[in-house]
């Protein structure tokens, strides 16, 4: 149903579309289409934004304001991996965003300050630019890569010993012995059969840590 004709603006015309990329995905976002949803003609969206690619922009942006970042990096560890299952949580109420952030150059304000907080706690921690750059990249991919993962995946994780159980007569004998005895631990629940988010961020920045510690000296500026 359209909404009531209340004043446009840029935020109301974003707000929109990103209900509607919430509940469509993008390509149901259309600006004739997030016209309607307003009430409106879609010509009048343009005195607000400029085209489709403003509009994605602008609700990806949106989306990362929602990401919470601690105040003060304190230990860079803690602060990455805080900084990780606050995305991750975020991206899995907006599963449309991190295809979009992959393939988009990003410079909303949010953004940046996401990005400028990452570099300033990884430089804080005595990373050289170089490695800042490779940390920031590597966290980032690991987390999209997680959320896709998780969001596309058929079983939820509180079937997976009850699915696991269905499926150990396809592993019977000794063709896939490695297999079936996974199957076997997941089914009668001696093992989750998934990692929570930070098992990856810990492998990531243990990795990390090691690689600053042997990483020559970077004497520019913080």
């Amino acid at each position: 149903m359209p909404t009531s004709r209340a004043p446009l603006s840029t935020r109301r015309v974003l707000q929109a579309a990103l209900s509607l990329a919430d509940s469509g995905g993008t390509d149901a976002l259309t600006m004739r289409h997030l016209g309607r949803h307003l009430g409106v003609e879609a010509m009048s969206l343009y005195r607000h934004v400029a085209n489709k690619d403003a509009v994605l922009d602008g609700i990806l942006d949106m989306v990362v304001s929602e990401i919470d970042l601690p105040e003060r990096p304190g230990d860079w560890k803690a602060a990455m991996r805080h900084r990780g299952v606050a995305a991750f949580r975020v991206f899995s109420l907006h599963p449309w965003a991190p295809p979009l952030l992959m393939s988009r150059t990003n410079t909303g304000p949010s953004m940046l300050r996401y990005i400028d907080f990452t570099l300033g706690a990884l430089r804080g921690a005595g990373f050289s630019w170089r490695l800042a750059d490779y940390a920031w990249n590597t966290m980032d991919s690991y987390v999209y890569g997680y959320t896709l993962r998780r969001l596309a995946f058929p079983i939820a994780p509180a079937d997976y010993a009850e699915t696991a159980s269905a499926h150990q007569h396809l592993l019977a004998g000794d063709r896939y012995p490695h297999m079936a005895e996974l199957t076997r631990q997941v089914a009668e629940g001696h093992h989750p059969g998934d990692p929570d988010i930070t098992f990856g961020l810990d492998l990531i920045l243990d990795g990390l840590e090691r690689l600053r510690d042997t990483e020559p000296t970077d004497l520019t500026p913080p």
